[in-house]
């Protein structure tokens, strides 16, 4: 009311400046006129605002839902919230949930799959390869003898495909490998399992150095997984490093970390993405393998709520892969799962 009673009170003495004169009978009619006009206007303006108030107020639950989802790792199955959720959107967030947990059940039942499967099959093809290295112990023709030392190799393939299998349905964050987490030395830890590679490394013709503090550095692992972690990454580096190479196993003291450097023709960039897909090889790798050994590696960081990040040519000369245990400081331009669970 008060713009309009100041409108009002300039019209009054704009009329008097100019005619001298005021006649009420048309003075009122032709502001009666604009009063209506204002009003409508003040009108469609506050009625504008209280609409777009109501529809960013009921939808400010839906965005909220929407980020939620986004931050959500591929993993991460948990039912959605539905508090706070207008009353027409509920319907959809129920049968998320519904189908969040059938996908969850489908998964882990595909899981069990695989493991159950890998666990049966190590028998057999144990007692394949037994056969086969009894075959190669005793004289034979050479063409018999070049057919049991492929049967010896496809056995050992698979038996090693089977392990790593277990390890992928181990590292499960559903499997709660946290549960058999210790305390363990990272320096110590590295040291002993590292001189269990000496041999193949020495037999592949590559040099394997570890640089590590004299101090021990502590942390919170599975000491089955992180061997598998570290014997994944030892074994892509004597795969496909340069023939007579350099590895270096490198522990970090802070943050806790563990890096395995090689000098090999190093990894594509468009490539350093896929490299951690299940079963994915690169089609310019000559070496043998299945294409798990970068995505075990992936899953046990997972599981151990750890950071990883990959550098290759021409930012590094060769493949450095590093794997940050918790507690990395910021803006080190690392890559962790969200759940990439």
């Amino acid at each position: 009311m008060p713009p309009i009673l100041l409108l009002v009170l300039l019209d009054l003495v704009a009329t008097w400046v100019i005619t001298h004169k005021i006649e009420m009978s048309m003075w009122m009619l032709e502001d009666f006129l604009w009063l209506m006009v204002l009003g409508q206007i003040v009108l469609i303006v506050m009625f504008t605002w209280v609409v777009v108030q109501g529809v960013r107020s009921g939808l400010r639950s839906v965005n909220h839902l929407s980020e939620e989802i986004r931050q959500r790792s591929i993993d991460d199955m948990q039912p959605l919230e539905v508090a706070g959720v207008p009353v027409e959107i509920e319907p959809l967030v129920t049968h998320t949930n519904d189908l969040l947990l059938r996908l969850d059940a489908s998964l882990a039942a595909q899981r069990r799959f695989i493991g159950h499967a890998a666990h049966q099959l190590r028998t057999p093809l144990s007692g394949l390869r037994l056969e086969s290295e009894l075959m190669l112990a005793r004289p034979l023709p050479d063409d018999v003898r070049a057919r049991a030392e492929r049967i010896k190799a496809v056995s050992d393939r698979m038996i090693r495909l089977g392990q790593q299998l277990l390890v992928l349905a181990r590292a499960d964050p559903n499997a709660r490998p946290q549960d058999s987490f210790v305390r363990i030395d990272l320096c110590e830890w590295v040291r002993s399992n590292g001189a269990e590679w000496f041999p193949r490394a020495r037999e592949a013709r590559h040099e394997l150095d570890l640089v590590a503090p004299d101090t021990p550095i502590w942390i919170d692992a599975d000491p089955l997984l992180l061997a598998e972690l570290l014997g994944n990454l030892i074994d892509n580096a004597l795969r496909y490093g340069n023939e007579t190479g350099r590895i270096v196993l490198i522990v970090g003291a802070n943050p806790p970390s563990l890096t395995v450097e090689d000098d090999g023709p190093g990894i594509p960039p468009e490539e350093r993405d896929r490299v951690f897909e299940a079963f994915y090889r690169s089609p310019t790798a000559t070496a043998g393998g299945s294409g798990l050994g970068l995505a075990i590696v992936r899953e046990i960081a997972h599981a151990h709520g750890a950071w990883w990040r990959l550098t290759s040519r021409p930012d590094f000369p060769g493949t450095r892969l590093s794997v940050v245990f918790p507690g990395p400081r910021k803006g080190a331009q690392l890559t962790r799962q969200e759940p990439t669970s």
